[in-house]
Formats: C-alpha cells, structure tokens, sequence
C-alpha cells in the first residue's frame, strides 16, 4: 500500500520481499533462460548475418530485374515507332531512284532538278542521323552478301552462277536492328 504523506510502499509483515515477488516481463524470463543455458549467441549472430545476407541478395536481384525490364521497355517502345517511320524512310528511297532515274534518262538536268535531288538526299541524310541517335541501324545487305536467316527475310530463290550457295542476289526491302534487336528483316532474293 502506498502511503500517501510519505509515499513509501509498505509490504505485509510476514513477508520480506524478494527479487522473485518482482513481476517480471516473460520475454525478460526467456533471455534469462538462455543466458541460464548457455545458449550460443554466436549461432543467434550467424543466422542473423545469413538472412541479412539474403535479404541483400534478395534486393540486388530485385534491381537487376527491374533495371533489366526498364531497358526492355525502352527497346520495345523504340521498335515499335522505328517500324512506323521505316516505310516514310522507304518512300524517300523510292523518290530518290525515281529522281536519279528520270535525271539518267533525261541525259541533263536543270536547275531545278538538281536542287529536289539534294534535297530529298538531305531528308534522307537526316532520317538515318536520327535512326542512328536512337541506335538503330541498317542491316548491312548487298549482292555477295551470306545469308543470315536471323536479319533476311528470303522470299526469292534464283540460280546464279556468279554467286555461291545462299548468298544475296537481291535486296527488295532494307533491314534495320536496334543493338542485337531485329527491328525489321532484310527482304532477299537468295541465290542457288
């Protein structure tokens, strides 16, 4: 009982009070008892260090996973509008053989013909600068080329003596590739 004018704690008489009528915490009794048993903490420590160890491993894969998804989304994105602009890239093409066709017929050209050509030569200068800051680049293909079934697309087949077994006779269509990424294959003519 607590007394109020002194406020000291008075026990039954009978009784002295030991360290054992203390209530006591029954996680405090657990330590005890290991400390009591002599449990190794050495084995407490190694276990902790074993799961701070996979938890560390654990979070190093998690950021290599995601780092390794973030770029895979980033090429996906990049294919994907690399293969709608690829047929204006084409286009340019086209009009750059017509315009050099007409200027061979012709025998002459004027002025003005001359300046279209440059032009449409510097669109097309300018639409590969682009494709090249973003990585991608053209698949190198050209007659005498071997045939990779990973970058062409064959949807002829010739014979042709000036050429080996499986090399390019002709290229219908340009390839392209972002880093080791096929954004579109070469379209050929394979020869013998």
């Amino acid at each position: 009982m607590i007394d109020d004018e002194n406020d000291v704690l008075e026990f039954p008489e009978d009784e002295e009070p030991t360290i054992d009528d203390i209530d006591q915490d029954p996680e405090d009794e657990d330590e005890e008892a290991e400390l009591e048993t002599g449990a190794d903490d050495s084995a407490r420590i190694k276990e902790l260090e074993d799961r701070y160890v996979r938890l560390f491993a654990e979070y190093d894969n998690f950021r290599k996973r995601t780092a390794k998804e973030k770029e895979d989304l980033y090429s996906s994105a990049v294919v994907e509008v690399t293969k709608q602009w690829l047929s204006v890239l084409d286009n340019i093409d086209r009009a750059l053989d017509a315009a050099r066709t007409a200027a061979a017929e012709d025998g002459e050209t004027d002025e003005t013909e001359d300046k279209m050509l440059q032009g449409l030569e510097l669109i097309k200068k300018q639409a590969q600068d682009v494709l090249a800051k973003i990585n991608v680049t053209e698949i190198e293909c050209e007659r005498g080329t071997v045939f990779d079934p990973n970058l062409h697309e064959a949807v002829m087949h010739t014979e042709d003596d000036s050429l080996g077994e499986n090399e390019v006779a002709q290229v219908f269509q340009k390839g392209y590739i972002l880093k080791d990424r096929v954004v579109r294959h070469a379209v050929v003519q394979v020869a013998n």
